[in-house]
């Protein structure tokens, strides 16, 4: 089978087959009942969070369970207002719009949206010069589903005009390790608890890595064992991939061993981190630092980012403490 179909497979098409995240799920389920038993569209919702968390899946969750179509694309797609009006005017009634990266909206599109949201209605240019006019046109009632890695980035109007609002987090270790059996068993891959659980704990919380690891452990098992998935075969791929126990890849190890070893543990800028690893600024604040964060490997502060004891102890260095002079004192 292909990559691509795999990951399609692997998603869920329902909230009840949707693992984790259980607040934001009860939310919805509400939510979507009410618009059911009105008859109308569901309110404009929001999802941020890092990327790999299923905000993409529940997009298309909350089109199903509406039994409605849903109409995707990204911000940076909608290039021009031409294309906005293009997607709005197709819209059914309580149909949904998804639109992925909504934060990298071009200003003039996003104002263009702002209408649409709140009254249902655009403003289409007509002729050109002298004899230019604006015909205004109703919509039929929709709802905008956008997704956000950066909701630092997104206007304060636009998120105002979302009438639901939610935050992904990344997952526990018992949810990650649910989610791998049940991507076992839609892939026929034979997979014992343990093994579950060892690809669960390096996935960094976030089910996209998961479903991708599993992937690869399963060529492991199927080239070097029976095809059978087991804590010992789990901890020997991972350990080919360079995926340690923590779940840790070589960026985020370059990341920490940058703070520490270049920077005395900080306070070090993010671009200067992303210079020293040649890494897109976008890259370390998206993919790489929430984890980081949540784990107590580093900690943000005014002045940059600090590697924490746990980074210390992780990479097997020693911590030194800081003269103030600038020189190194006695470990700790």
């Amino acid at each position: 089978m292909a990559e691509k179909p795999l990951e399609t497979m692997l998603r869920p098409e329902s909230l009840d087959t949707f693992i984790g995240q259980t607040r934001l799920k009860q939310n919805l389920a509400v939510f979507i009942e009410a618009a059911k038993r009105r008859k109308g569209a569901l309110d404009h919702v929001l999802f941020a969070g890092p990327p790999g968390l299923g905000k993409t899946t529940l997009a298309l969750i909350i089109g199903r369970e509406l039994g409605v179509e849903v109409h995707t694309t990204s911000g940076p797609a909608i290039d021009h207002r031409g294309v906005l009006a293009g997607l709005l005017t197709q819209l059914e009634e309580r149909h949904v719009l998804f639109i992925d990266e909504i934060h990298r909206l071009n200003p003039a599109v996003e104002e263009y949206l702002y209408p649409a949201m709140e009254d249902l209605v655009i403003d289409v240019p007509t002729g050109s010069g002298a004899y230019s006019q604006t015909l205004r046109l109703p919509l039929k009632p929709f709802t905008l589903i956008g997704a956000t890695t950066r909701s630092g980035l997104l206007t304060s109007p636009l998120r105002d005009r979302f009438g639901i609002v939610e935050r992904l987090e990344h997952y526990d270790t018992d949810d990650m390790a649910e989610i791998v059996r049940r991507s076992s068993a839609i892939l026929g891959v034979p997979i014992d608890e343990a093994g579950a659980e060892e690809i669960g704990r390096r996935s960094r919380g976030t089910p996209r890595i998961a479903n991708r690891l599993l992937r690869r452990v399963r060529d492991f098992a199927e080239v070097q064992e029976d095809g059978q998935i087991d804590r010992q075969i789990a901890e020997r791929s991972l350990s080919a991939l360079d995926i340690d126990a923590a779940g840790l890849d070589p960026l985020d190890r370059n990341l920490l061993r940058t703070i520490i070893e270049r920077h005395g543990g900080g306070p070090v800028g993010i671009d200067s981190l992303a210079t020293a690893l040649h890494e897109e600024r976008d890259t370390l604040e998206n993919e790489v630092e929430p984890f980081l964060i949540k784990e107590a490997f580093i900690q943000r502060t005014p002045r940059g980012r600090m590697a924490t004891p746990r980074a210390y102890e992780h990479l097997g260095i020693a911590r030194t403490r800081k003269k103030s002079g600038g020189g190194q004192g006695q470990l700790f």
